[in-house]
């Protein structure tokens, strides 16, 4: 059986950084559940490539880092995203990612979401702005999402943290198991010669 593709998708600005772990965390429990299925993880550090993305934006054209990055995500059978929320929202360099993907990238993809915080009253940013976004992209959004608040990586709250990473991983694996994604449609694969056009229109 060939690997199964995973790209993490952080988007982190600090270092270290909480979103990172918590991208790291769902990875690791999602691999876990999809054990004993080898699982190839390329993660995608939006930070490493803040400044091709802000270039790729004013110009069109993507460096060979984030190019390579881009194909991560394109390629991946399945994504795990994680994105610190600011003002009610995703990031704004996460956004900008997501911005330069080429359409329909990830159209049909499975996408398990994550989201990290300040405070609990973040959370609903993961209803109201991630879902409607990759809903809008065409992705397989995973009904279960996790949100870690600062006070969740401390002493108690932080088993609760690890149960919901742990079900988040266990109901993602459980959804993209067996489910191999559609092969990609070139849309220039089959496309008529102009020669062949010519002669349909001399005929």
């Amino acid at each position: 059986m060939n690997p199964f593709h995973i790209a993490v998708v952080t988007a982190g600005v600090t270092q270290p950084s909480s979103t990172r772990l918590l991208a790291d965390r769902l990875t690791d429990a999602t691999v876990r559940a999809l054990a004993p299925r080898q699982v190839v993880v390329e993660v995608v550090d939006v930070r490493d490539v803040a400044h091709d993305l802000t270039n790729n934006v004013l110009t069109g054209f993507a460096s060979p880092d984030l190019q390579v990055r881009l194909d991560a995500i394109a390629e991946a059978d399945a994504v795990i995203v994680a994105t610190p929320v600011y003002a009610a929202s995703y990031s704004g360099l996460f956004k900008m990612l997501v911005d330069v993907l080429p359409k329909d990238t990830l159209r049909d993809t499975p996408v398990l979401l994550g989201a990290t915080g300040g405070t609990a009253r973040h959370s609903l940013a993961i209803d109201h702005a991630l879902r409607p976004l990759f809903a809008h992209l065409g992705a397989l959004v995973a009904p279960v999402a996790v949100f870690a608040a600062s006070e969740d990586w401390g002493s108690v709250e932080a088993g609760r943290l690890g149960e919901r990473i742990e079900r988040a991983g266990t109901a993602f694996a459980a959804l993209v198991s067996g489910s191999p994604r559609a092969a990609r449609v070139d849309p220039f694969a089959d496309v008529t010669p102009f020669e062949a056009m010519l002669t349909d229109v001399r005929g």
